[in-house]
């Protein structure tokens, strides 16, 4: 049987991601009642980060001792990968050595080749062009607050990012209608809008986009990498603020989700993130669930 690889939400069926998120929720409910469950003992990941990190290092770490693993954290300053040796050479090593290789890194290009030479499974913790891992834990708590998300109306603000991406691959995956507000010349990849079909609608007024959804999201305005455009970003995104205005043309029912870190009085103001419509803080716990869950598909 050939390595299964998760490098973005394409790589599993939508049956498959359904019942991934299912299972999360059910390993979510075994770790709160104190359950002790280790399929992955013995097994050992390596975590490569050339991006900083809070929540993906934290939940994956934890989520592999949970499950009675390990998981090892390599910085370009521990490792050769940051020191010029082959990306394929690299691959090669790492895999014979560990169980899988969790790889938080700037080039969607780069994961691909070393995804190419793995003989463990290889998981995108985030790339400049993909987050799936995010779009797991999300479509968990979507369901635990509202349940399926099949015919939702989705609505994503801000810069056609790796987020962005993502809840494009979602919306065809797991069959909601998305709405994307970008300023021009910060739209998504349009070959990627382009593959979900009529599922994804392209907007320039936030609030015409917002309008009737029933899950709001939104990102960080200038993401790592793009800190001299912060200055030059706020100009161009003012107006894609999710704010109390904004969530009023939403479904009244509607949620806001954030894949964090949020600066308040920028993407979002503090009473919406802080508010009763957020799930924030269930969204950033399940990324711990959802990979959990991930994990064991992957290994167990």
């Amino acid at each position: 049987m050939s390595v299964r690889h998760f490098l973005t939400l394409l790589d599993l069926s939508s049956d498959e991601l359904r019942q991934l998120i299912s299972r999360a929720i059910e390993l979510k409910q075994w770790q709160k009642q104190g359950r002790i469950y280790e399929p992955l003992k013995n097994k050992v990941m390596a975590m490569v980060f050339e991006k900083s990190s809070t929540r993906t290092r934290v939940s994956f770490e934890t989520g592999m001792v949970q499950l009675g693993g390990h998981a090892m954290f390599l910085s370009p300053r521990d490792t050769q990968f940051g020191r010029g040796e082959p990306i394929e050479d690299s691959a090669r090593v790492l895999s014979r050595m560990t169980d899988a290789v969790m790889i938080r890194t700037f080039e969607q290009e780069k994961l691909e080749r070393f995804a190419n030479y793995s003989i463990s499974p290889v998981i995108n913790a985030l790339t400049d062009r993909f987050h799936p891992c995010q779009l797991l834990a999300d479509m968990q708590t979507w369901q635990e607050h509202r349940g399926d998300i099949r015919g939702a109306n989705v609505t994503f603000i801000g810069d056609g990012n790796n987020m962005c991406h993502s809840y494009i691959n979602a919306a065809r995956q797991f069959d909601f209608k998305l709405h994307v507000a970008s300023p021009s010349g910060y739209k998504p990849d349009a070959d990627i809008v382009s593959s979900a079909g009529e599922r994804v609608t392209l907007f320039e007024d936030p609030l015409e986009a917002a309008a009737g959804s029933h899950l709001i999201v939104t990102d960080v305005w200038a993401s790592m990498g793009q800190e001299d455009e912060q200055n030059e970003r706020e100009e161009v995104f003012a107006g894609f603020q999710v704010n109390a205005e904004l969530m009023a043309v939403a479904d009244k029912d509607a949620i806001f989700m954030h894949c964090l870190p949020a600066h308040r009085g920028e993407e979002v103001t503090a009473d919406v993130i802080d508010g009763p419509q957020s799930v924030v803080w269930d969204e950033a716990e399940n990324r711990l669930h959802a990979q959990k869950a991930l994990l064991e598909f992957l290994l167990a």
